[in-house]
């Protein structure tokens, strides 16, 4: 069964002897059946996403939410349920700082995703205009040096009820504590061919280390930087001469487009994680799209001399 038609249960908190068995346990008592498990403990901080099978439960979904808060709040953890026709209509949050043109695109090209783009969410609030702009609500959660408040942050993903969380060129970190609760489900826009120039500062990285071809990473956020599993990916030639922010004028369009295609892909379900790669999912609607660089630079790409390739009669002696 598919997890969008699952009762999805997150548990974060710190971790404790324990814990997952008093929350299995009270799923089995409630006649609840467990489809997927998955777990995991980083710095401290615990997280659990269960996805149940609730159809034949022997309570209330009233009651479910009532009983696991309450076991929640005896833990000292936090958790959230969400039911399968709560999901009906997927809801995505943006968040950003001060550069508009990943939001621009979002925005403007949002009738192309499956799912409503709900807030937009800044650490300051020069991006207001822009989302008053297109109709979506915009919330600043940021104080006077962008430091944002992620209890605030937390607390709105949950009012929107958000599905998915888009990092449209948003400058700062999410702690564990927010990326856990959202696994899989953070995309992030870096301004480099991850792995290469990870952090700060990218363009500049590439100019200093003398790139020939810089690029753009589209990429799922996990708790170590820049290190998620990629999805899209965009490259161009850097100048000879060119300043960071020539490299820059030429990324940013860059960045718009791989960050608009990884929302797609996401949203249609046509990727997936696998041992920490993304992959096209199996379908008639994939069988003739690639992740990576188009089809047309295999004509350019030399396919030979290979090592190892050895013609008849000789030997690598």
């Amino acid at each position: 069964m598919n997890h969008r038609e699952l009762t999805e249960i997150t548990v974060v908190g710190d971790d404790d002897t324990g814990l997952v068995a008093r929350v299995t346990t009270l799923l089995f008592e409630r006649g609840i059946n467990i489809e997927d498990v998955d777990q995991a403990v980083r710095e401290g901080v615990f997280r659990m996403t269960i996805h149940v099978e609730t159809s034949e439960m022997s309570v209330s979904k009233h009651r479910l939410r009532r009983d696991l808060s309450e076991l929640g709040d005896d833990l000292g953890v936090d958790v959230r349920v969400r039911f399968p026709s709560e999901r009906d209509s997927r809801q995505v949050a943006l968040l950003v700082t001060k550069e508009s043109h990943c939001l621009r695109r979002l925005l403007d090209e949002r009738s192309e995703f499956d799912a409503e783009i709900g807030v937009v969410i800044g650490n300051h609030d020069d991006l207001e205009p822009v989302a008053k702009e297109h109709g979506v609500p915009f919330h600043d959660v940021g104080d006077e040096r962008g430091v944002h408040d992620e209890e605030r942050l937390l607390s709105l993903l949950d009012d929107y009820d958000i599905d998915l969380v888009v990092l449209a060129r948003f400058m700062r970190i999410l702690s564990p504590n927010v990326v856990f609760r959202y696994e899989g489900r953070i995309i992030n826009i870096h301004p480099s061919l991850l792995p290469a120039f990870p952090g700060a500062k990218a363009y500049r990285q590439a100019k200093e280390a003398g790139a020939r071809i810089a690029g753009v990473t589209a990429h799922y956020v996990t708790t170590d930087l820049d290190q998620g599993p990629i999805i899209t990916q965009r490259a161009f030639n850097v100048p000879d001469s060119g300043s960071v922010d020539e490299l820059r004028e030429r990324g940013q369009p860059l960045e718009a487009d791989a960050l608009h295609e990884a929302v797609r892909l996401h949203l249609n379900d046509d990727v997936e994680i696998r041992r920490g790669r993304t992959e096209l999912r199996d379908g008639d609607e994939n069988e003739h799209y690639r992740l990576g660089l188009p089809a047309e630079l295999d004509d350019v790409t030399p396919d030979g001399p290979i090592d190892g390739a050895v013609a008849v009669g000789e030997s690598d002696d």
